[in-house]
C-alpha cells in the first residue's frame, strides 16, 4: 500500500469519526467545524448571491442540511467536500430564486480579459494575455521578504481576487485559499479538469500581474 492510499484511508477514518460524533450530538465538534469553515463558506456563497447577509443565510441553511443529511453521506468524497458541495448547490438555488445566478462560463470576462482596476492604480488597459499563455513573469528574488509577506501585499491579493469574474474567483479561492484539490473543485463546481485548470491559470495570472505592478511602484 502506497502513501497516497494510506492518506486516503486515514482521511476516511477521520471523516467517519467526525460523523459519528455529530450523529451522537457532540456539540463541541459541530462548533469546531463551524469555526473552521464558516468564513470560507460565507466567501463562497457570496460569490453567487452577492450580499453578505444572504450569504450568511445560505451558510446557516447549509449547516442545517448537513446535520439532517448525515445518513446520506456515502464517503465518495471527503466530508469537507460534501459540505461545500451542499453549500454551492444551495447558493446557486438561492441566487436562481432571486434571479442573481449566472452560470459559470470560461468566457466570463467583463472586459475581454484586458484590465484590472484596483485601488493601487493598476492601469486599466494592461494586456494580460502574456500571463495567461505561459510567459514567465519577472523574478521577485530581489524583493524583501517583509514586503512579500506584508499586509499591503495581502490586501493587493485579496482585492484582486474580489475583482475577478465569479468563476475565476471561486476556483482560486477554493484551490489557493481553502486548500481543495483540483478533483474536489471539479466535483463541487461540476467542471471538467481542463476547464478548472484554465480558470485557475487565468485567476493566478491576474493576481501575479497585480502584484508585479504593485512591486514595481517601489
Amino acid at each position: 500500500m502506497n502513501g497516497e492510499q494510506d492518506l486516503s484511508i486515514n482521511l476516511a477514518r477521520a471523516d467517519q469519526a467526525l460523523i459519528d460524533r455529530l450523529r451522537a450530538g457532540d456539540e463541541s465538534i459541530f462548533t469546531q467545524m463551524v469555526d473552521q469553515y464558516h468564513a470560507s463558506m460565507v466567501r463562497i456563497a457570496a460569490i453567487y448571491v452577492n450580499e453578505y447577509a444572504v450569504a450568511e443565510e445560505v451558510v446557516q441553511d447549509t449547516w442545517i442540511a448537513v446535520l439532517k443529511g448525515l445518513d446520506r453521506f456515502e464517503g465518495r468524497s471527503s466530508f469537507k467536500t460534501w459540505v461545500f458541495t451542499i453549500l454551492t448547490n444551495r447558493a446557486k438555488t438561492r441566487a436562481t430564486r432571486e434571479s442573481r445566478y449566472i452560470p459559470l462560463e470560461l468566457t466570463d470576462e467583463p472586459d475581454g480579459g484586458t484590465s484590472i482596476n484596483n485601488d493601487f492604480h493598476v492601469p486599466v488597459n494592461i494586456d494580460t494575455s502574456a500571463y495567461e499563455h505561459g510567459w514567465i513573469p519577472p523574478s521577485w528574488d530581489t524583493i524583501p521578504e517583509t514586503r512579500l509577506l506584508g499586509h499591503e501585499t495581502r490586501d493587493v491579493i485579496f482585492r484582486t481576487i474580489d475583482a475577478l469574474p465569479s468563476n475565476q474567483q471561486q476556483v482560486i479561492r477554493l484551490r489557493d485559499i481553502d486548500g481543495f484539490s483540483a478533483e474536489e473543485v471539479c466535483n463541487m463546481m461540476q467542471l471538467s479538469e481542463s476547464n478548472q485548470r484554465v480558470l485557475l491559470h487565468r485567476a493566478r495570472g491576474r493576481v501575479r500581474q497585480a502584484l508585479d505592478v504593485y512591486f514595481a511602484q517601489e
